[in-house]
C-alpha cells in the first residue's frame, strides 16, 4: 500500500509522521523541503512536485489550508489530477467548502479515481497522542478502502454517508461551535477582568464547577497565559472557516446570527494585525470593546 502525503504544516507533518511510524510506504511533498527533512531521515521518500508525488500511489492524502491551495495542488502546472492512477483514491483531510468537495468528487470520478472527504477534529497534539477524531464521507467502496489509513491516524472515524460534502459541512459546523465558545469565553474573561478577577482563577472555577471541557481548558489557558503567539490554528484560518460556514448557511437558508458576531470579532482582530495569532486571540477583540488594556493587544505576528 503506497501513500503520498501533500502539505506538511503543523497538522500535516504530525499526520505524515504518524503514518510513517505505523509502517506505511510514504512519499511526501511540501512547498519547502526543509519541513520534510525529519520525515525523510525516518524513511519517507521525497517528491519534487505534487505531480511526482501522485504518479505511483494507492492513496493520495492532502492537508492544506483552503480551497485555493487544494485546487492549485490538483490542477496546477505540476498538479496531481492527470498523474494520479486510475483506481487510486484521494483522501482530503483539509477543511474545505462542501461545494468544492462535491466538485472534486466529480472530477476524480471522471478520471476513474476515488475521492473521500476526511476532515478532522483535533490539534497536532491529538495526532501524536492518537486521539484525533476523523470525519469520513464518500462512495462506500472508497470509504472501505481508506479506513485502514484513517484508523492509523486517529482513535475514531465517523462515517457520514456517500456525499463527501457532508463531512465538510459537519467539520465547519464543529469549528463554528468552537469559535462561538471562544467568543463566549472571551466575553466572560472581559467581564471577570473588569471586576478584578484573574482570568486564570475564573477559568479554574468555571471548568471545575460548570463546563468541564478540554476545549475550555486548552483554549482558556492560552487566553489566561497570553500565549497567542503559539498558534495551533491561526485567526486568519478561523475567519476563513467562519466565512465558509456562512456561505453554507446562505445556500441552505439557515440563519446563523452568532456566526456573524464571531466573524466581526475575528475581523476586528485581523484589522489590528493579529492574523497569525492563535484564534484564541479573539479574546482581545472582547478586551478592546471593554476598554481593557492588554500588553499583547496590539501584537503583530
Amino acid at each position: 500500500m503506497k501513500l503520498s502525503f501533500i502539505g506538511l504544516g503543523h497538522m500535516g507533518f504530525a499526520m505524515a509522521e504518524r503514518l510513517l511510524d505505523a509502517g506505511f510506504d510514504l512519499t511526501v511533498y511540501n512547498r519547502t523541503k526543509e519541513k520534510a527533512e525529519k520525515l525523510i531521515e525516518k524513511g519517507a521518500a521525497w517528491a519534487i512536485s505534487p505531480k511526482e508525488a501522485s504518479h505511483n500511489c494507492d492513496f493520495l492524502l492532502s492537508m492544506v489550508s483552503d480551497d485555493h491551495s487544494l485546487d492549485a495542488i490538483m490542477n496546477g502546472p505540476d498538479g496531481c489530477l492527470d498523474t494520479l492512477p486510475k483506481g487510486a483514491t484521494h483522501i482530503s483531510l483539509s477543511t474545505i467548502s462542501p461545494s468544492f468537495a462535491t466538485h472534486l468528487e466529480k472530477v476524480h470520478l471522471s478520471r476513474g479515481q476515488g475521492f473521500v472527504s476526511s476532515p478532522v477534529f483535533g490539534r497536532p497534539t491529538a495526532v501524536k497522542s492518537g486521539t484525533l477524531r476523523i470525519l469520513c464521507a464518500g462512495n462506500n467502496e472508497n470509504v472501505h478502502r481508506v479506513l485502514p489509513v484513517l484508523e492509523a491516524l486517529g482513535s475514531k472515524v465517523y462515517l457520514l454517508g456517500e456525499n463527501p460534502s457532508s463531512a465538510n459541512l459537519v467539520k465547519l459546523a464543529g469549528n463554528f461551535m468552537i469559535a462561538s465558545a471562544l467568543e463566549t469565553l472571551g466575553e466572560a474573561f472581559s467581564l471577570a477582568r473588569k471586576a478584578s478577577v484573574a482570568p486564570g482563577l475564573f477559568l479554574e472555577i468555571i471548568n471545575d464547577s460548570l463546563f468541564r471541557s478540554p476545549l475550555y481548558e486548552n483554549y482558556g489557558h492560552i487566553m489566561a497565559e497570553k500565549s497567542y503567539d503559539k498558534a495551533g490554528f491561526s485567526m486568519d484560518l478561523g475567519l476563513k472557516d467562519i466565512n465558509l460556514v456562512l456561505e453554507s448557511a446562505n445556500e441552505l437558508r439557515v440563519p446563523l446570527p452568532v456566526a456573524n458576531l464571531v466573524k466581526d470579532s475575528l475581523l476586528s482582530g485581523l484589522a489590528k494585525g493579529r492574523e497569525r495569532l492563535d484564534w484564541a486571540a479573539i479574546l482581545l477583540s472582547s478586551y478592546d470593546r471593554a476598554g481593557i488594556q492588554d500588553s499583547q493587544a496590539d501584537t503583530k505576528k
